[in-house]
């Protein structure tokens, strides 16, 4: 039995996935789930995941996985996508663990309500871009003060988290050029992922 990955293309918590997957070359089958038309609230997905959530993974011998940050931990461990150096490995789940809590739920909840619901940047909660900006300009102060990467001295799972949205950000009304080193941090992480420019 292929991985089976239940995910929206649109959605950068479903992307993370897509790209460790990619990154470690395992095989897997894509299916596109539109968080948008309520595909998730189907028995069928509710009997997969109760949370009806995407990104889903059905394993190989059934077993099912949720949460991105989960599910790239689990396809990732063992990897150079995780840190062999205990204080850089806390690190990258720092980053993870931030992402969801203060990133995420402003920059990608603006990008959804702004591209995907049609609304104006005057009819959201004027918090949405005040943190997310905070969001945005703590990265930028961590990469100007230190290295090239989150955590450790190359890409890891949390360059990839961090990136997901991050790259989307302007969608939602944030302007990525007062961010120089956030940047030319997404172009290297581009690079390593292979992905092109987003636009």
């Amino acid at each position: 039995m292929t991985i089976k990955v239940y995910g929206d293309s649109i959605s950068g918590n479903c992307l993370k996935v897509k790209w460790v997957l990619d990154r470690l070359n395992l095989s897997y089958d894509w299916i596109e789930t539109d968080v948008t038309s309520g595909s998730t609230r189907t028995q069928t997905f509710l009997a997969l995941n109760p949370a009806g959530q995407v990104p889903t993974v059905v394993l190989e011998d059934g077993r099912v996985l949720a949460q991105s940050g989960a599910i790239a931990l689990y396809f990732a461990e063992n990897s150079d996508l995780i840190p062999a150096d205990a204080y850089d490995r806390a690190k990258m789940f720092e980053w993870m663990f931030w992402e969801q809590y203060s990133h995420e739920p402003y920059v990608a909840v603006r990008r959804f309500h702004m591209r995907y619901m049609g609304k104006a940047a005057e009819e959201l909660d004027p918090k949405l871009l005040e943190r997310g900006s905070g969001a945005l300009q703590r990265m930028e102060d961590a990469l100007r003060g230190g290295g090239d990467w989150f955590a450790g001295p190359r890409l890891s799972l949390a360059d990839i988290a961090l990136v997901a949205y991050t790259r989307m950000a302007a969608d939602g009304g944030f302007d990525l050029g007062l961010y120089p080193h956030i940047q030319a941090w997404i172009g290297r992480v581009e690079g390593e992922l292979g992905l092109s420019p987003y636009v």
